[in-house]
């Protein structure tokens, strides 16, 4: 593989590999099989749109991962992962789709070829990409092995961000801003709604100058209206109209990595009910990143804002955040630590999440939310540099 194809140093992937191995230890797992695309991407860079057949990375406690796939897919693998060409394999197309053969079979026998058919052997089963078929088939075909489920094993070291991928979620973050930039210039009444995400796509897959755009994990989120009581309702082509707010959850994506981004804006003069909702709302955020401190809780920031929604005698329930860094479609979150009240996940720097206290009423929604990354001292700080308001168009 080029060198250059790399997105990150050799040291990068051999740390995300220690910390792996480590965490596979504490598990006794003898080999892990990683399908989420994020935790493949993460371990070996591979980086491509071939997720909705079966594909995954073998990790054993020796050597380099294999990434395995569909033959056609792993000529990608050469061309995005850091290993050496004698660890990507491909299994022929008779086995895509097929009723009478499944991929699991060819990759259990790359697993007996390593000496592993009798081993205890992790496996992501609360997976989108991990088929309740393919677990069936991979149980048959390796009867001497014990199959324990590893979910999230991985992505529980990817919470801790490096220097390198912080950087890289900075430049999604300016891209962020610019594609929210975009979506405020155009939001007027008579408008259509596609048209807005038509620019909203070219703005953010152009980039910020040297740092080219890559697709986000989840397509803008732009209801308005009544719409935006709902929390993750895409686009249509009716024109947007005065006397609505519309809700745009946006972000930028670089090298797979995002920096998630949400603002209202209203068209025409907004009630009384949403301005004072929106004072509560900026006042809890503020209290929120004051609370987002290193050996602090994810739960505090959660009661931090609570507290002010509380006092402005406002309800509401539900997570207000999630871990963000690298992802495919379809979410941009990482699926381990909650910004909610039951969660005591510690604050440690380096951690970065999408703080969503958004608010969801009877008849309108109201998102205003930051990607945040959590420091060696004080506040958190917030990734990304758009005003923080309710914008309002007359």
């Amino acid at each position: 593989m080029p060198a250059n194809c790399a997105a990150f140093s050799q040291v990068e992937y051999d740390r995300r590999l220690a910390k792996t191995r480590a965490a596979m230890a504490e598990a006794g797992l003898d080999v892990l099989f990683v399908t989420d695309p994020s935790n493949q991407a993460w371990l070996t860079g591979y980086d491509g749109w071939s997720f909705y057949v079966h594909q995954g990375v073998l990790v054993s406690m020796e050597g380099a991962p294999i990434w395995w796939g569909r033959y056609m897919d792993s000529q990608g693998a050469k061309r995005t992962c850091w290993m050496s060409l004698e660890h990507i394999k491909g299994y022929a197309d008779n086995y895509v789709q097929s009723t009478e053969r499944h991929p699991m079979q060819d990759l259990a026998k790359h697993i007996a070829d390593l000496g592993k058919a009798g081993a205890r052997i992790g496996v992501e089963m609360e997976n989108y990409y991990y088929s309740a078929k393919a677990h069936a088939v991979l149980s048959a075909a390796l009867p001497d092995a014990t199959l324990v489920d590893a979910t999230a094993l991985v992505n529980w070291q990817r919470l801790i961000k490096s220097d390198e991928e912080i950087g890289f979620i900075r430049k999604a973050a300016r891209i962020s801003e610019k594609v929210m930039a975009t979506a405020m210039d155009r939001a007027a009444p008579g408008v259509r709604k596609n048209d807005v995400v038509a620019d909203i796509f070219h703005a953010g897959i152009t980039g910020v100058g040297g740092d080219w755009g890559d697709y986000p994990a989840i397509v803008p989120l732009t209801p308005s209206g009544l719409d935006a009581t709902a929390a993750h309702l895409t686009w249509n082509g009716a024109p947007m109209r005065e006397g609505e707010a519309t809700f745009f959850e946006l972000s930028g994506c670089y090298r797979r990595y995002h920096a998630p981004l949400c603002r209202t804006v209203y068209l025409g003069k907004p009630p009384q009910e949403m301005l004072d909702a929106e004072a509560a709302q900026l006042e809890g955020i503020a209290a929120g990143l004051e609370a987002a401190r290193s050996g602090n809780r994810t739960c505090d920031i959660a009661q931090a804002f609570m507290d002010v929604l509380a006092k402005h005698g406002i309800s509401r329930e539900g997570r207000m955040g999630y871990p963000i860094g690298l992802s495919y479609p379809p979410d941009w979150g990482e699926r381990t630590a909650s910004i909610r009240s039951e969660d005591e996940t510690i604050l440690q720097p380096g951690m970065v999440f999408h703080f969503m206290p958004a608010l969801w009423m009877d008849s309108w929604g109201l998102e205003t939310t930051e990607t945040i990354l959590i420091k060696e001292n004080g506040a958190a700080e917030a990734l990304c540099d758009v005003e923080r308001k309710l914008f309002v168009k007359d």
